[in-house]
């Protein structure tokens, strides 16, 4: 089953909310086929530790400011700082300290899964000028 529009709002919005702080690496990967419990991962990289709680917050903030809001039904690692976590149920977002991600490399472990596009707003507009 492919990608519900829902989850396709979902992660594309996360993916600006994370790219519009400086996220670096970021990627959308369909999961629907291989699992059930989500249809989409959003995956983004930061340099540090108060990057990635930046990133959390710009994402929570963009998707409950959608017409539909949405809330995480879970949250992990924001203690820590290095990985976090956010199940939205149609998606799971990972923001990872750039360590993080090439240690776990999530990419890799998912690499048979499609990966959605994904254009940072803010490149069109600067090519657009």
């Amino acid at each position: 089953m492919p990608v519900t529009e829902r989850a396709l709002e979902l992660a594309m919005t996360a993916a600006q909310a994370a790219a519009d702080k400086k996220a670096q690496d970021i990627v959308v990967i369909d999961v629907a086929e291989q699992l059930y419990i989500t249809d989409a991962f959003v995956i983004a990289s930061a340099s540090n530790e108060r990057q990635v709680a930046s990133i959390v917050d710009a994402i929570e903030e963009a998707l409950a400011s959608l017409p539909e809001k949405a809330k995480p039904v879970r949250r992990e690692g924001e203690r820590q700082g290095r990985w976090v976590l956010l199940d939205y149920v149609d998606i799971v977002v990972h923001v990872q300290h750039a360590e993080e991600r090439e240690f776990y490399a999530l990419d890799k472990l998912w690499k048979d899964c499609p990966t959605m596009p994904f254009v940072d707003r803010d490149m069109v507009d600067a090519e657009a000028s």
